[in-house]
């Protein structure tokens, strides 16, 4: 299967005519006659039905078409990408578990950086999702913590996927709660303080796993319990319901705003943060300075 194929079905489609299609491609309707020919019998389907009256997509030619268009964009981006010496846009992605500090490092290396034109992303999704975008190329640098629960499984897992975990920081489990909790006031929680109040804990989707729980003692049983699929919504849960949430004790009141506060939990096991890169790509300067960004953002803190 050939690029210059899938351009060829495109043109058909759109032109709705063989011959019409060959005078825009500026071939011969017998040269795209076998062409498509040809491809239809490499895939094993048949992608038009022919008739006095024109042609048309049978189902499979439906469904092939979609990922034809994929295909072809994801080709016009590469081309524009690296082929138009003015398209230098600065491309980075990174994926995260959900952390203040990694959000104020990117913004960091936003203000810090002179760009002119860039393309980033910023993922906090699913630690399952971390692993994959990496290991994938979706994303440069992935985010997330080990300790002594999970670290065998998911060092396993960054093995099998060819990815290196480098250390940030370790922290020691801490709370949040809202300022206005009957925790607030204590230095120091154990967790027989945390019964009867709500743990608000990060949905990890299809890959649900302790393992791949972004809180400490997700394994444990938790009287209330309620699960999120975002940042602000926990926030919001932490203040409203007087819920709990374990973490690194990293608040940033910018984004977190003033009404939540950090407690230590009594309790050792040591949170490490890591960075996922994948084996056969180094760092970029840019993915070198969100590093540097990202530890300058915790070296007060830890």
């Amino acid at each position: 299967m050939r690029i210059q194929q899938l351009h060829y079905i495109i043109k058909i489609v759109e032109t709705g005519s063989m011959n019409e299609a060959a005078k825009q491609l500026f071939i011969t309707q017998p040269s795209l006659s076998n062409a498509v020919r040809d491809l239809e019998n490499e895939m094993g389907i048949d992608i038009f039905i022919r008739n006095p009256k024109g042609i048309t997509l049978t189902r499979d030619g439906m469904e092939f078409l979609s990922y034809a268009r994929q295909v072809v964009e994801q080709t016009q981006l590469l081309e524009e990408r690296y082929k138009n010496p003015v398209a230098n846009r600065e491309l980075f992605s990174v994926s995260s578990q959900h952390y203040a500090f990694v959000v104020n490092a990117f913004v960091s290396l936003l203000k810090k950086s002179d760009m002119e034109k860039y393309e980033l992303f910023l993922r906090e999704t699913r630690t399952w999702e971390i692993i994959d975008d990496v290991k994938n190329f979706r994303s440069e640098i992935g985010v997330l913590f080990l300790n002594s629960y999970n670290r065998d499984v998911l060092s396993k897992m960054f093995d099998d996927n060819h990815l290196k975990a480098t250390h940030l920081f370790t922290a020691q489990p801490h709370i949040f709660v809202s300022k206005f909790n009957p925790l607030a006031k204590k230095k120091r929680v154990q967790l027989s303080d945390l019964e009867n109040f709500p743990y608000l804990s990060y949905d990890q989707g299809t890959h649900n796993s302790f393992y791949f729980s972004e809180e400490i003692l997700s394994q444990e049983h938790h009287k209330k319990s309620i699960v999120v699929s975002d940042r602000a919504t926990l926030f919001n849960l932490l203040i409203g319901l007087d819920g709990y949430t374990i973490a690194t004790g990293i608040l940033n009141s910018n984004l977190n705003g003033d009404n939540i506060v950090s407690i230590p939990l009594d309790i050792d096991d040591p949170i490490e943060l890591v960075y996922l890169q994948h084996e056969k790509a180094s760092l970029s300067k840019m993915g070198e300075r969100f590093i540097d960004y990202l530890l300058d953002e915790v070296k007060f803190d830890h």
